[in-house]
This record gives structure tokens, sequence and C-alpha cells, in this order.
């Protein structure tokens, strides 16, 4: 925000304090014009704009511009916590059970509005709703209890003022040092800043500091899993057991560890155990489900998935995990229930953008590609709009790896000699879970998971003097042998015994100049697939975490560009170090492309490898059931029945439509 547009809008504020609400009124549609003229003009300002505009038309009792005025301000950011509560206000007088909704949306995406919560506390008193009052009563509980310091600095950041709140949570440590609460919240806010090493830290501090407070270990835990240090979850999870052997979310926290590093059958069995104590669990069955399928029992997967819709018929999870096994094909019936509840007013935003995929793959396996676009562009749209993803600056760090890393920057007899680790990089949706499998096969070949590990030393270098990747160049050897003793260290619990074993985190192909550095040995393969194909593909999938790239098209291609140029890059400054897999080859001639992958490898052809579709193993990603059948072309051109709706991207690939 400008300096001039922040005069803007603290003039509109002191008009709304001086009760001038006709001026607010008039000055905002002042800059709304503007700003509809002009796209550069930030979001921000919009979002500010649009909610004074509301407050003055409420203020005034115009309380029907004002619901306009949010509405429109909502479709724009869905997840805008005080834009729901000032439409709770303005139902109040007229509508209590949509001010309820409303208050209600408003507590989800920002559980440190206390206004919000003392209307809902009001409200769940009059209509005796006993359950809903003593969860409500427990969190005003907490938030009064916190200083007001630490209060502010947690509404400022679900708001997503997060430098604002880190200052703000700074400032309190400085003077309350150890202060377990504002450990966690400098801690969150490091997350969502993505500094995840120093959140790492204060967590694991916290949890020495503190070792009964569960809160803090359950944080600590739920991170560790995110950076996809399963095994340390795992022991973090049996460490809150002890403390509290009954607890319900202690168990789950344990299974969703286990099922990390593979241990399937003791989280199925948790997960069982306590399904069996109480079937209402809906989330427990997704998570049964999601367990199920990892082992390849799809049947009793989808089995798990449709009984947590039997408890909560809006759980938009378990619609998409049945969309996202690849194989379940929903009813008619089932369709029109979906449409009913993704524009029920009473579904939630998360729970809708789930729906809203799950019809885009319905629909797609009706031969309406119509109405799945539709869905699939509803959804896109909607995701998108809860993220602060900027592809200007993303394209710009991997321009930053061309400049980091040069052909005179590499010394293959510097770093860990081991020559343990395959890579396979690439783009979500672009083959490499299929590349996986075929190596997995091999007997020389453990199979592990997309590991964060590469991910993790990145960022632990990047929180520096000099920032990574451009200090990588001015490690010490000895550094770098460190560096790669970690990874091998980190990675060994995913592994079986095998002399090798793959690393399949498809985003590692922002980070081969690390890797070449630390692990000079390592084999890394490019799983490359037809842009569009790939993009459209990509485009389709609602990921659980990251490859926040992938919910527009434009963004989506200009990734892939991006992408492409980085691989030639590399491909300049490290010549046959990378092998590129196509995957329409490897469908057109699986033998030739099995023996030139192995080959690449150090490996001798073994007959398993074509038949990977009997290989027995752990598949966490969504083409796990593709992967356990024989290969098949039906994946090939998928975006054809889309291609008067992928104009967007066309533009940005256009030399590949």
């Amino acid at each position: 925000m400008t300096l001039e547009e922040q005069k803007e809008i603290q003039q509109l504020k002191q008009w709304l304090m001086q009760s001038q609400h006709q001026a607010v009124i008039s000055g905002c549609n002042d800059i709304l014009r503007r700003t509809r003229e002009d796209m550069r003009v930030s979001q921000h300002i919009l979002k500010e704009v649009l909610y004074l505009k509301a407050v003055a038309y409420r203020l005034l009792a115009d309380v029907n511009s004002a619901i306009e005025t949010l509405n429109e301000l909502i479709s724009y950011f869905p997840d805008y916590a005080r834009a729901f509560q000032e439409l709770g206000y303005c139902y109040l007088a007229s509508d209590r059970k949509r001010a309820a909704h409303s208050f209600y949306q408003a507590t989800r995406f920002n559980p440190a509005l206390l206004t919000a919560w003392l209307q809902l506390e009001k409200m769940y008193k009059a209509d005796n709703q006993s359950q809903a009052l003593a969860l409500c009563q427990q969190q005003i509980a907490f938030l009064t209890s916190l200083p007001r310091a630490l209060l502010g600095a947690t509404d400022l950041m679900h708001e997503g003022q997060l430098h604002k709140a880190e200052q703000v949570c700074r400032q309190f440590l400085a003077s309350n040092e150890h202060h377990p609460e504002a450990m966690m919240l400098l801690a969150e806010i490091g997350i969502q800043l993505k500094v995840y090493s120093d959140a790492e830290f204060l967590l694991e501090s916290c949890v020495t500091l503190y070792p009964d407070n569960d809160r803090a270990a359950a944080a600590y835990q739920n991170l560790l899993s995110k950076l996809g240090k399963f095994p340390d979850a795992v022991s973090v999870a049996k460490k809150r057991l002890q403390y509290a052997p009954e607890s319900f979310t202690v168990k789950v926290g344990l299974a969703h560890a286990l099922v990390g590093v593979g241990e399937l059958e003791q989280a199925i069995d948790i997960y069982r155990e306590l399904l069996s104590e109480n079937e209402d669990r809906p989330a427990v069955w997704v998570a049964l489900g999601h367990a199920l399928k990892a082992k390849g029992d799809t049947r009793e997967a989808v089995n798990a998935y449709e009984r947590a819709i039997v408890f909560a018929d809006d759980f938009g999870d378990a619609y998409w995990s049945l969309a996202n096994t690849k194989t379940y094909r929903f009813s008619d019936e089932l369709l029109a229930k979906m449409i009913l509840l993704v524009d029920a007013e009473a579904t939630k935003l998360d729970d809708e953008i789930h729906i809203c995929f799950a019809l885009g793959k319905g629909f797609e396996d009706s031969a309406d590609p119509t109405r799945a676009f539709a869905y699939y562009e509803r959804g896109n749209r909607r995701k998108k709009r809860t993220l602060q993803f900027d592809i200007a600056k993303t394209e710009k760090a991997l321009q930053a790896q061309q400049q980091a890393f040069t052909k005179g920057c590499f010394n293959k007899t510097q770093g860990c000699q081991a020559a343990d680790p395959i890579f396979i990089v690439g783009l979500p949706r672009a083959g490499s879970t299929l590349l996986e499998q075929i190596l997995a096969s091999h007997s020389q070949v453990d199979g592990t998971m997309e590991l964060h590990d590469i991910l993790g030393i990145a960022s632990s270098l990047s929180h520096q003097a000099t920032p990574y990747p451009l200090n990588v160049s001015a490690l010490s050897n000895e550094t770098l042998s460190k560096l790669g003793e970690q990874y091998l260290r980190q990675t060994r619990a995913y592994r079986q015994g095998a002399p090798f074993f793959i690393d399949k985190m498809p985003n590692n192909f922002i980070h081969i100049g690390l890797i070449k550095k630390i692990l000079p040995n390592a084999k890394i393969i490019d799983a490359r697939r037809n842009p569009m194909d790939c993009c459209f593909s990509g485009f389709k999938q609602l990921f659980g975490e990251g490859q926040e790239f992938s919910y527009s098209l434009n963004d989506i291609g200009r990734y892939y560009n991006a992408y492409e140029k980085l691989m030639d890059h590399w491909h300049s400054v490290l010549p046959g170090e990378i092998l590129t897999v196509q995957h329409e080859e490897v469908l057109d001639d699986l033998e030739a492309q099995v023996k030139r992958i192995l080959a690449f490898c150090g490996l001798t052809f073994e007959e398993a490898c074509l038949a990977f579709h009997k290989t027995k193993r752990v598949i966490k990603t969504p083409s796990s059931e593709q992967v356990r059948q024989p290969i098949y072309k039906t994946g090939m051109g998928q975006w054809k029945p889309f291609e008067s709706y992928l104009d967007e991207l066309k533009d940005v690939l256009p030399a590949r439509s």
C-alpha cells in the first residue's frame, strides 16, 4: 500500500469515528471507481474500502446496502473474518439464524475475534445450545486470559498482517521471556511466513521448557509432520500419550504420525479403536480412508469415506477423498445432493471448495465438460482467494537459482560422496509416481515418499545475511558434506535396507543445484509430461497443501514455463547429470524407457520393473490407484474436451496446444 493510499484509508477511518458516514461512503465509492479502472491497486485497499463502506451503511441504518456491500466483499475475500462479523451485526435485528451463522463464520476464520464469540455466547444461551455454549465459553476464557498484546498479535495474524503480528509478539517476548503462549504464537506466525526452522526451534524449546503443555506439544508435532519429519512426530506423539493416555486427540495425532512413517497397520488399528468407541467421528473415518488407500485397500477406503458422509453429509473432504481415488464414480443422486450442498448458505468455505473439485471430477466422469469445468473453475477461484500467492515472486525465486548456480560452481569431489538417493523431480501430476513405482519394484531400490528434507535444508539456509540460494557457493566443503550426511541421516527411517532409495518430492527440481553441491553422486530424474495435460491435471487437483500456483490457469502456465526454463539451465550447467523422462514415451514403450532409466541409475534390468503394478508398497499420492494397474493411456489428452475453456492457459503456452 502506497503512502497516499494509507492517507486515504486513514481519512476514511477518521470520518467514520466522527460519524460522517455519508462522507465515508462517497470517499469509498471514489476509491472503488479508481480501483476497478486500475487493477494494479492493491487488494488490501479493496478489502479496507469495502469494509469501511459497509460499516458506514450499517451505522446509517441502511442495512440492505451494508449487506450488499459485504456480500461483494466476501466474494473477493471469502475468508475475511471481519466481513462475516459485520454481516452478523447487520442481521441481528432481522434474522437471528443468519446472524449466528455469520458470527460463527467470523470465528472460524479468525478465532481471536472476541466480540463475535461474545455475540455467539448470548445466542447459544438463549437457544439452550449447551454443547456449543461450552465450547464458546472455553474460547472466551482462553482469549480473555491472554495478555492484551498477545490477543492483538493473534488478531493481526489471523487478519493476514503477519509482519505486524511478529513485531508485536517479539516486543512482548523481549520483556516476557519464554512466555509459552507467545512462543507458540510466534512459531505459528513463522509457519505462515514459511520460516520453518525458526518455528521448529521455538516449539522445540517450548516443549522442553513446558513438557506438560499439550498445546505446545501438539503444535510441535503438527509442524514436524508438515516438514515431513514423521519419525520425530511419532516420538513427540508417544510422549504426549504418556501424559494423556486416554486423550482422543492425542491418539488421533499418534495415528496420523504413524501413517507418515508408513506404519499403516498400527494407525488403522488406532482409528478403528476410536471409531468402535464412537462412530460419529467423520474426520476419523476420512483419516482411516486415507490410511487404507495408502495401503492399497481402495474398496475399504471408499467405505470409510462414505461412512464419513453418513455422519456429516456436508463434509467436503469426504466427497473430495472419494473423487481423489480417481476410480470412484458418483451416482446421479449423489451429484444432485452435492450441488445442493455446494450452494447452501450453511456450507463452510472449505467444504464448498472440496465439493466443487469433487463435482468437477464427477461431471468429467459423466462426459459433461461444461458443468465439470464450471465447478473446477469455481473451486480454484475460491481456493486462490484464500491464498497470498504471487506468481511473479515465484518466477523471481526460480531465476535466482539460475544466478546462484553456474557451471563452474560444481565440484564432484565436494560434498557427501554417497550415491544412495535417486531424486524424481518435476511438476505435480507429471507421472512421477509411475516412475517411482517402476524403480521401487527393483530389488536394489527402496521406495519412500515425497520427502521434505531437501526443502528443509534449503529453508535452514534461507535466513542468513546472504540468503539462499546465493549463499550456497560460499559454503565450505565441510559444511556441504555435513548437509549431505544430515539428509541421509534424516531419511534413513524411511528406508528398508536397499542400497538405493527414491525421494519423490516434485518441488526438488528447484533445488537441484543444492542437491548436487551436497550430494554430487545422487541421481536426478525429471518427470516430464505434455504441458497442456500436466497443467490442466494440476488445475483439477485440490492439493493437501502447497502447490499454490495450481489454482489459476495463468499461474500454472507461467509456473510450467519457469520450470522448463530452470530445467534447461540445470541441463546446461550439469550436463549428463539429469535424465528427462517423457511420460508419453513411457506409455508408448514401457520396456525401452525402463531399461533407459535403470541404465542411468546404474542398475541391472529386472522384469519386476515392467510388472510394477504388482509391487505392494505404501503410496500416498493422488496417483496411488493408477500405478497399481498396468500401463494405460486414458490420461493422455484429457484436456481436449475442455479446450474451449482453456484459452488463458493456451495463451501462456502458445506453442504447445
